[in-house]
């Protein structure tokens, strides 16, 4: 009954966009992965995405784009994790009862070699941190709606975790 009502959430994630779109009713957020923090002992996240770029030219911080490094799409954790908390957010909204979604993440990109099975496990846990009841990692073909909420993978290559 209650996975009828949860959530569902494609995420696609490359150096130089995030996309996070609920399969179920169609919403889209298509967003430059980067975020304006402040320097010193206790950072804080003063903007995100476009903003963070323009809050960047304006004031004393850093920009950080957490998916941005030459061997691994996922070069900060941390700041990557509080990025899709932010943009999970946005996608579903808010609601006093919210159900926790279920999040395919997509890491775009083809490493040489592929993904990692550490690379796999962190792109999960971000999910997971962001709020998901339940997260998969898929790497192949951009996936349709009814392949995402099938949840299994598609014939014709991909993995599904």
């Amino acid at each position: 009954m209650l996975s009828a009502l949860r959530p569902v959430l494609y995420v696609q994630i490359s150096p130089d966009l995030l996309v996070v779109r609920n399969v179920k009713n169609g919403a889209r957020i298509t967003e430059v992965p980067e975020l304006a923090i402040t320097a010193g002992a206790k950072r804080k996240i003063v903007a995100i995405g476009q903003q963070a770029r323009t809050a960047a030219a304006g004031q004393a911080v850093d920009l950080v784009n957490p998916f941005a490094h030459p061997r691994t799409l996922a070069s900060d954790f941390v700041t990557a994790e509080q990025l899709l908390k932010h943009q999970v957010r946005r996608a579903l909204g808010r609601s006093l009862f919210a159900i926790s979604p279920h999040i395919v993440i997509h890491p775009l990109g083809s490493p040489a070699g592929g993904f990692t099975q550490v690379e796999r496990r962190a792109f999960r846990e971000m999910a997971i941190a962001a709020g998901a009841a339940t997260a998969n990692v898929w790497t192949g073909r951009e996936l349709t709606d009814q392949e995402v909420l099938a949840g299994k993978a598609p014939p014709g290559g991909g993995e599904w975790e």
